[in-house]
């Protein structure tokens, strides 16, 4: 079977893949971009969009993602349904294989697998996601402005989740399951001296209540067995993302919870000709205006690693 030869094959359909798209597209590099197995990435499961720049109304999540598509598309990119199965990035080209049935040699790469949030996998919570429910403050937090909301998670995002929320809402309550939080001293003191924040220690979320909306949360105390509802508009997971990331292991550098590593300043990796972009390498930001802008600095490093190794 013949092998198909790419100049820049990206994978992943988020604001990063979507964005690397448009500026391989108009530098030439006729890119190939398979959209894996959630086309558009976590904004598919995000409804009103009010902080990513000239949006003044918002927008909803899964529509943005399709514009972002419909102007690569515009430029030329090959936007294919498929999922990149394996890699082999010992060998240049580098070989990817997608479905498990295709395989492509790529001269150039662009990561933008993105990464999931973590779930407590209540069915009430995926019921009322986007309904109440969510996995990011930031960027739902304001919609929840003045009401009570609850935070589940005991680290570092707990707490600043937590915290962020307390300046916008009248009560937050967090939700810990043990007797101490895993976060940072400093975040514990700022989440403690925060008037607004009350801890809930030693507590299980038994269930998320409401039929269209978030109405409150059940939860239970894991020493006293007591079992407690709390009123809330608003529903925040906070236990970690898992980065999309694990068919590059052994071949890219990580951290230790399997974020790509890149090169200060760049989207370059350790393997030339690999590019990797949005939320598969950052666990700081996470957002779709931050991806965006990594997708573009990784079609502008592949142009360039390209143009130096002489492939137009």
């Amino acid at each position: 079977m013949e092998i198909e030869t790419v100049k820049c094959l990206i994978i992943g359909s988020g604001p990063a893949g979507y964005t690397a798209a448009i500026y391989a597209a108009r530098a030439g590099l006729k890119p190939i971009l398979y959209q894996g197995g959630q086309p558009g990435g976590q904004l598919t499961i995000t409804s009103d969009v009010e902080n990513y720049p000239g949006y003044p109304q918002g927008i909803n999540g899964p529509q943005m993602m399709l514009d972002f598509q419909a102007q690569a598309e515009r430029f030329g990119t090959d936007i294919r349904y498929g999922m990149v199965t394996s890699v082999d990035f010992s060998v240049y080209p580098l070989k990817v294989t997608v479905d498990e049935s295709i395989d492509i040699q790529a001269y150039s790469i662009i990561i933008a697998t993105g990464a999931s949030a973590k779930w407590l996998g209540l069915p009430s919570e995926q019921r009322l996601n986007s309904h109440g429910v969510s996995a990011c403050a930031v960027c739902d937090g304001y919609f929840y402005r003045g009401t009570e909301v609850a935070v589940v998670g005991a680290g570092d995002t707990a707490a600043e989740e937590a915290t962020y929320l307390s300046k916008l809402c009248t009560k937050v309550h967090l939700l810990v399951r043990r007797d101490e939080m895993r976060a940072s001293k400093f975040m514990q003191e700022r989440v403690k001296n925060t008037p607004n924040i009350q801890i809930w220690w030693n507590t299980e979320t038994e269930e998320i209540l409401g039929e269209h909306q978030v109405e409150a949360v059940r939860v239970r105390n894991n020493k006293t067995q007591e079992v407690t509802t709390i009123p809330i508009k608003g529903f925040f997971v906070a236990i970690g993302h898992q980065p999309n990331t694990a068919i590059f292991k052994g071949f890219l550098d990580m951290d230790e919870t399997g974020y790509i590593k890149t090169i200060a300043g760049s989207t370059k990796t350790n393997i030339e000709g690999v590019f990797a972009a949005g939320d598969a390498q950052d666990h700081v930001y996470r957002q779709a205006v931050t991806a965006a802008g990594t997708g573009c600095m990784a079609a502008l490093d592949a142009e360039r690693f390209l143009a130096a190794k002489g492939i137009h």
